[in-house]
């Protein structure tokens, strides 16, 4: 099968399609790595909301997405920012979204996002004012018996003096928590009001700090998901957890070898990444369940570079990236997202994505696919 897809000078080239789909298989109950996919939102297309405005969210299509990453036995990490959480998913619709998943999916392994982004950063006054809009979530979301992530808060990095505030919130907040949580170390790379998070720009100040703050409060941290696109900062913050707690991997461009790990220690996962890629992470740590490393790393490593290309700066607008794929898999109908997202990257982003995902084994439709990816191009003036 052959589409014709424009170079960046606008002349078509014939590609001939040449992936074979990757085997579909469910995780065991307990697999080899506790593996994550940050699952994607649904937009509603028929809306009269502006973009700008009130979410619009298709139910029946999220869940459904939802319901097909359980079935291949991954985790998901409800209301994270791959849902665009703070960039178009607010916080009333954030939760009635964990509501509907934790309804839909009760036995499912499920964590939920808790912020602070009803808090509008230049309304923060002190740290009070933070510790109260994360208590609020909290409390909202541990009423639904949901498991958390304590994400990262805007709001906090703009208020906090020092590091000594960073310690004093996370203890305050981790007090409240019925079961262990997730934290979240989120890099500036996907959102710039984080700079200087955990009190510091130091990376050796603040891996002291959020050892710190984990070794108090141990018995209330399940683990860490830390995005920083560094494997080295990864490692280095994985050789210094308490015992019985976990790294996750929120590294999108390194997850093969940081989940296979060394003679110290290895990563479990919690990625944006493996929403678009679900079969294969599937299919890899399953191969890892059966002492199979060798096939772990060849079905993850050829993802690598499809993964460096839906999270290349500006990083932030990898979530366009994700929900085109959806999209041409027929996840969903249409490709709109929360805020006109879709618009925020340009064609041959969209026609090199659908080449390396084709060379993955990723589409699953290929006919679907093409004659999505042709419908797109003819949007553009290049059919």
């Amino acid at each position: 099968m052959k589409i014709a897809l424009p170079d960046t000078s606008g002349r078509s080239v014939d590609y001939a399609l040449s992936g074979t789909p990757v085997p579909v298989v469910k995780l065991p109950e307990n697999p080899a790595r506790v593996v994550y996919s940050a699952a994607h939102v649904v937009a509603d297309p028929f809306t009269a909301n502006e973009p700008s405005g009130r979410p619009a969210i298709d139910w029946e299509k999220t869940l459904e997405f939802r319901r097909y990453l359980a079935g291949l036995g991954l985790g998901i990490a409800e209301a994270m920012d791959t849902a665009q959480r703070g960039m178009g998913l607010d916080w009333p619709t954030a939760l009635e979204l964990i509501r509907h998943t934790r309804e839909t999916l009760p036995d499912a392994r499920v964590t939920n996002g808790c912020g602070t982004e009803q808090l509008d950063p230049a309304d923060a006054r002190t740290v009070d004012d933070v510790k109260r809009a994360y208590l609020e979530q909290l409390g909202a979301i541990q009423k639904l018996d949901a498991r958390v992530i304590l994400m990262a808060s805007r709001a906090l990095a703009r208020v906090a003096a020092s590091a000594a505030d960073y310690k004093a919130i996370y203890r305050a907040v981790l007090s409240e928590c019925e079961h262990p949580v997730i934290l979240h170390w989120l890099g500036e790379m996907f959102d710039p009001q984080l700079a200087g998070y955990w009190g510091s720009g130091n990376f050796t100040e603040t891996l002291e700090t959020v050892v710190e703050i984990i070794e108090e409060n141990a018995a209330k941290v399940d683990g860490i998901k830390i995005s920083l696109l560094d494997k080295d900062k990864e490692i280095a913050l994985r050789c210094r957890l308490p015992e019985g707690v976990k790294l996750y991997t929120g590294d999108d461009f390194n997850y093969p070898e940081l989940m296979a790990g060394d003679d110290e220690a290895f990563s479990h996962a919690l990625l944006g990444i493996f929403d678009p890629i679900a079969p294969s992470a599937a299919y890899a740590v399953d191969r890892l369940g059966h002492g199979d490393l060798a096939g772990f790393r060849s079905t993850l490593d050829q993802t690598v570079p499809l993964a460096r290309l839906i999270f290349r700066a500006p990083t932030q607008y990898y979530k366009t990236g994700v929900v085109f794929l959806a999209w041409l898999n027929g996840f969903q109908d249409h490709f709109v997202m929360l805020s006109g997202a879709q618009s925020m990257r340009p064609l041959p982003y969209f026609t090199e994505i659908f080449r390396q995902a084709d060379q993955c084994g990723l589409l699953k439709d290929p006919d679907l696919a093409v004659a999505r990816m042709r419908r797109l191009l003819s949007l553009y003036g290049a059919d």
